[in-house]
C-alpha cells in the first residue's frame, strides 16, 4: 500500500495583488500549494478573460453594474482556476511514466522524504511487466493537487455605495464581498487572513456553512491566520473559536524579513517567536478546541476531536539548510518561499523589464519604506518603474497618482469622502497645508518627502500581471510596483520551477557563489536598522511613552540575541566556520545596538 501522507513541505505565499494571482494554475497540478490574492476584482476579471480566451472557453463579462459584482467576479475566477487545474491534473494522471511527461515531473519534484517519492523511486527500478504497471496505477491514484488558497488583507475593507449613492450594507464591504466570493466557489481550500484582526470580517465568517465541519467532521473551507507573534495569533484564534470557526493553520511570518507589507513586532525576533509556538502549541490547541466545541454544540454541530492545526513559517528563508532546521528544530509543518519565486517566470507574473531589474539588483535596491497608503511599513524596490514615476511626478510639480480603484481610501482629513494618501488630490491638499505653516527648510523637506513617499499600490501591484498577459489598455498607467522581500537580493538569475524546488530541497544550491548571512542574522539586522531609524526620527520630540517603548524594543532585541547565542551550537546542519561567523555577526550587532541608547 502506497503511503500518501506527505507531498511537498513548502508553499508559495501570496505575492502582491497580481504576481501570484494565477500561480495555482501553474503549480497545483504538481502538488505544490500556493496563494492567490482576491483583493483586486478588476484585475481578476481581466485574468478570467485571459484564461478563458487562451483556452477557447466562452467568456461572459461580469459588469460593475451587476448586483454584488465583486463577489461574483471572484467566485467565477476561482471556479475557473479550479476547473483548469482539474483538467490539467486529470490529464497528468493519465500520462505514461516517461521522460518529459508531467506525471514524471510531478514525482521528480517531490522531496526525497516523501513516501510517494520513495515508492516512485522503487517503481523506477522495477522490471517491465504487470507488477510494475500495477504499482504505477497505485501511484496515479495516490497523488493529489496542491492547495488553491486565497488571501484577503483584513485591513483592505472599504465600505461601498450603491448606484443611488447610499452606503451599502457591511456585507458589501471589499473584504466581506471577497470572503463571500471565496465561500461560494467550488474550491476546497483555505482563506488566508492577513494584516491583523478585522472584527467586521471575522464576524461575517460564521454566515457561511462552508466554514463549519460536515457530518464527517471535514472542513470544506478552512481559515488560516498569517501572524507575526504568538499572543496576537492566540487572541484572534480564540475570537474565531468562540464563533465556531476553527483556525486550521497559523502561518508565522517574519515581521520585517518578508515581502509586501511588513508588520514589525516590538523587537520580537522570529527564532524566539517560533520557540514560543513550539512550547505552547499543544496547550493552545486544547484551549481553542474547548471554545470551538462549545460554540459548535450551541449551533447543533457535534465534533469529538479537534481538526488538524498546522504551524508553518515564512519570511527570509534562503537555503535548504535553513529550511530543514526550521522544520526539524521548531517542528513546523511546512515553510513558505515567496520572493525567490518572483524570478521564476513560469510560476509568477513579473513583466520582462521588471524581471531584468530584479536580476541585476543590488542589496541596497531593496528597502523597507513608508510607501503604503495603509500606513504600514512596505517592502519597496527602488528600481521599479512605479518608484521612478513617483519621483518624476514630484520633479514635474505633480506629486501623487490618479486614484481609480480606491481600495486603499481611508483619509478624511480634508474631505468628507475618504481619499487615498497616495492620490494627487490628497498630496496637493497636504502640501498646501504644509506650505501655509512655513516650516524651516529642513523640516519642510522632511515633511514633504513623507507626504510624497506614498505610492499607488492598487494599480502598481497589478500592472505587471496585466502587461505580461496583454490585458492592459493603451491609456492605462504602465508603471509597475513590486514588493519583494530583502532576501531576494541574494538571488540573481532567472530560474525554472524545477531549479527552485531542487534548491529548496537541497538538491541544487542556487546561492553557492554567494556569501549570505543566516536568515536570523538578516532579520536581526533589519530590526537594528528599524530601531536606529525610529530613534533618529523621534530624537527631537521623544516623550516618556516613546522612550519606554524604545527601551523595551532594545531589551527585546538583546533578549533575542541571547537566545540566538544559545541556539547557534544546535545548528548541526551547518559547518563550524558558519557557526563561528554567526557568533561574530551577533557580537557586532549587539555592540551597535548598545550604541543607540535612549536617554
Amino acid at each position: 500500500m502506497i503511503q500518501t501522507n506527505k507531498t511537498h513541505t513548502f508553499h508559495i505565499p501570496v505575492l502582491g495583488l497580481g504576481y501570484s494571482v494565477d500561480t495555482p494554475i501553474k503549480v497545483s497540478p504538481f502538488g505544490i500549494s500556493s496563494v492567490a490574492s482576491i483583493v483586486d476584482d478588476e484585475m481578476i476579471e481581466r485574468m478570467r478573460k485571459h484564461h478563458c480566451e487562451s483556452r477557447q472557453l466562452a467568456y461572459v463579462p461580469i459588469l460593475t453594474s451587476e448586483p454584488d459584482f465583486r463577489a461574483k467576479r471572484i467566485t467565477a475566477y476561482l471556479n475557473l482556476m479550479d476547473w483548469i487545474i482539474d483538467q490539467h491534473f486529470l490529464k497528468l494522471k493519465s500520462e505514461p511514466f516517461e521522460a518529459g511527461s508531467d506525471i514524471t515531473r510531478y514525482f521528480e519534484l517531490l522531496p526525497d522524504s516523501s513516501p510517494l517519492k520513495v515508492s516512485y523511486m522503487h517503481m523506477a527500478t522495477m522490471m517491465e511487466g504487470p507488477e510494475k504497471v500495477a504499482v504505477q496505477e497505485q501511484l496515479r491514484g495516490a497523488i493529489s493537487k496542491g492547495a488553491i488558497d486565497v488571501n484577503i488583507m483584513s485591513k483592505v475593507d472599504k465600505l461601498n455605495k450603491g448606484a443611488n449613492g447610499a452606503t451599502l450594507d457591511d456585507a458589501f464591504s471589499d473584504a466581506s464581498a471577497a470572503l463571500r466570493g471565496f465561500a461560494h466557489s467550488t474550491l476546497t481550500s483555505s482563506l488566508i487572513l492577513s494584516a491583523g484582526m478585522n472584527p467586521r470580517l471575522y464576524n461575517y465568517l460564521d454566515q457561511f456553512d462552508e466554514f463549519f465541519p460536515d457530518a464527517d467532521g471535514r472542513l470544506n473551507k478552512k481559515v488560516t491566520l498569517k501572524v507575526s507573534d504568538f499572543r496576537s495569533a492566540f487572541i484572534q484564534a480564540k475570537f474565531l473559536a468562540k464563533k465556531g470557526i476553527w483556525v486550521s493553520e497559523f502561518r508565522i511570518e517574519s515581521g520585517l524579513n518578508c515581502g509586501g507589507h511588513a508588520f514589525a513586532t516590538d523587537g520580537y525576533l522570529l527564532g524566539p517567536i517560533l520557540e514560543e509556538f513550539k512550547i505552547k502549541k499543544r496547550d493552545m490547541l486544547v484551549e481553542l478546541f474547548g471554545l470551538y466545541q462549545t460554540a459548535l454544540t450551541a449551533k447543533g454541530i457535534s465534533i469529538l476531536a479537534p481538526p488538524a492545526q498546522l504551524i508553518t513559517v515564512q519570511g527570509g528563508i534562503g537555503t535548504a539548510a535553513e529550511n530543514n532546521f526550521l522544520m526539524d528544530h521548531y517542528e513546523v509543518d511546512a515553510t513558505g518561499w515567496g520572493s525567490p519565486f518572483l524570478l521564476v517566470p513560469e510560476v509568477t507574473n513579473v513583466d520582462d523589464v521588471t524581471l531584468q531589474e530584479l536580476v541585476s539588483a543590488k542589496k541596497e535596491d531593496y528597502y523597507v519604506s513608508n510607501s503604503s497608503p495603509l500606513g504600514v511599513l512596505f517592502n519597496n524596490f527602488s528600481k521599479s518603474s512605479a518608484e521612478k514615476q513617483r519621483l518624476e511626478r514630484i520633479a514635474k510639480g505633480r506629486p501623487g497618482s490618479p486614484c481609480t480603484k480606491k481600495y486603499l481610501v481611508s483619509n478624511t482629513e480634508f474631505t468628507t469622502e475618504p481619499i487615498c494618501t497616495a492620490s494627487r488630490e490628497y498630496q496637493n491638499l497636504k502640501i498646501q497645508q504644509l506650505q501655509a505653516l512655513d516650516p524651516k527648510p529642513a523640516d519642510y523637506d522632511q515633511q514633504f518627502n513623507a507626504i510624497t513617499e506614498k505610492l499607488c499600490l492598487c494599480d502598481g501591484l497589478s500592472t505587471s500581471t496585466l502587461i505580461k498577459h496583454q490585458q492592459i489598455k493603451p491609456r492605462e498607467n504602465h508603471a509597475v510596483a513590486i514588493c519583494p522581500g530583502p532576501n531576494l537580493a541574494w538571488f540573481s538569475k532567472v530560474y525554472s520551477l524545477d531549479e527552485m524546488v531542487k534548491h529548496i530541497y537541497g538538491k541544487l544550491d542556487l546561492l553557492s557563489q554567494t556569501n549570505r548571512p543566516n536568515m536570523f542574522i538578516n532579520e536581526l539586522n533589519l530590526y537594528l536598522e528599524h530601531y536606529r531609524k525610529d530613534i533618529e526620527t523621534q530624537a527631537q520630540v521623544i516623550n516618556e511613552k516613546k522612550k519606554k517603548y524604545l527601551q523595551k524594543f532594545q531589551e527585546q532585541l538583546l533578549t533575542g540575541i541571547a537566545y540566538y547565542k544559545e541556539l547557534i551550537p544546535r545548528l548541526n546542519n551547518q559547518t563550524t566556520a558558519y557557526r563561528e561567523e554567526m557568533f561574530r555577526q551577533l557580537a557586532a550587532i549587539e555592540i551597535q545596538l548598545k550604541m543607540y541608547q535612549v536617554v
